[in-house]
């Protein structure tokens, strides 16, 4: 089969490929129909996150399944699906907690589209056919009335933007929310969408970057551009939510700078660099809560996916291509807050 491989940095190319196969009695086998490109995709395609090819790209995924192992129940072959792109049990402790990244029966990282990142490369998403095992509680059912290209980004980059407000949101509802964007384009984003949805008094958005700062007004927020003044901005009040989707040391200091005492900051990225800064002292001082972590991909599907069902959340309003996967080479790397994939394979 056609899969679109990674080899290095601006190496990608349509190859042929081993087709998978059922091995487990429950795994599944999927057609990707529409997959989203990820926010981290691009830097791993320009070589800015450094990653060892040869692998399939591609892991925000809505498929049809192909394929039944003997034991998966509840589904059948025809049926649209979402695959969450980490892989998880949904039996151990940690899933059952919720923190389905750390499922203890997979190694850390293990997931669709980043090669044997976590150790299991379990293929990508660009292809033309994807395993999927523990399929029975893996595979999320795509409700009639969702667009495929609105769910598509919901396996990863939505449910990150979402969880980043919903659970600071919880704990002090109608809070001020400040979302600082930059390397994370569209989980900042979504981040925004989501504080607005989920009924924050008031969103800014920082950022540099002029169609997402014209974006994130579109969905509500108060969009400030920070181009050149990044050191020296100081915003006129604090925020108790803050989301740190800059990556860079610029956009988390401001984060710092801006958050209010007792508040809380959510980094959606590890930084740029293997090791970064902090300064403890101050937020120390401030009380402040500082979350770092990959999203719990199955944990949040679910409840994202309710919103929009409901009409609370339209994910597609940050689409900004649609390319097919014969191009998905180029649109890889393409301009773009969010450029979603659609097969074209007979």
């Amino acid at each position: 089969m056609q899969a679109l491989m990674f080899r290095g940095p601006m190496d990608l190319s349509w190859e042929e490929v081993d087709r998978p196969t059922i091995v487990d009695s429950r795994d599944a086998l999927v057609r990707p129909l529409v997959v989203a490109r990820c926010d981290l995709d691009p830097a791993i395609a320009i070589g800015l996150y450094p990653m060892k090819g040869p692998f399939v790209m591609g892991h925000e995924m809505v498929g049809e399944i192909i394929g039944l192992g003997t034991a998966v129940t509840g589904f059948k072959p025809g049926d649209k699906v979402i695959v969450p792109f980490q892989l998880s049990c949904n039996a151990c402790d940690p899933c059952k907690r919720g923190y389905t990244n750390a499922c203890s029966e997979v190694a850390s990282g293990t997931a669709f589209g980043l090669g044997p990142h976590g150790g299991v490369d379990l293929g990508g998403a660009l292809a033309e056919c994807v395993r999927v095992p523990w399929a029975d509680v893996m595979l999320i059912p795509l409700p009639d009335k969702v667009d495929p290209i609105a769910a598509a980004g919901i396996p990863d980059n939505v449910s990150d933007g979402y969880r980043c407000v919903a659970a600071p949101l919880r704990e002090r509802p109608g809070s001020d929310v400040l979302v600082i964007g930059g390397l994370a384009p569209s989980v900042g984003l979504y981040a925004v969408m989501s504080a607005v949805a989920l009924g924050a008094r008031s969103v800014v958005y920082v950022d540099d970057d002029g169609g997402r700062l014209d974006l994130a007004a579109s969905l509500g927020a108060e969009a400030i551009d920070a181009k050149g003044i990044w050191a020296d901005l100081r915003l006129d009040r604090k925020f108790p939510v803050v989301v740190d989707a800059n990556v860079l040391d610029a956009g988390r200091n401001l984060a710092f700078r801006s958050v209010e005492p007792c508040g809380t900051v959510t980094s959606v990225s590890g930084g740029a660099s293997a090791m970064s800064s902090l300064p403890l002292q101050k937020m120390y001082n401030k009380g402040v809560r500082y979350e770092i972590g990959r999203v719990h991909a199955i944990a949040t599907a679910r409840p994202v996916l309710d919103l929009v069902v409901d009409g609370i959340l339209d994910p597609a309003r940050l689409v900004t291509s649609v390319v097919p996967f014969s191009e998905a080479a180029t649109g890889m790397t393409a301009p773009g807050t969010k450029v979603i994939f659609v097969n074209d394979f007979a």
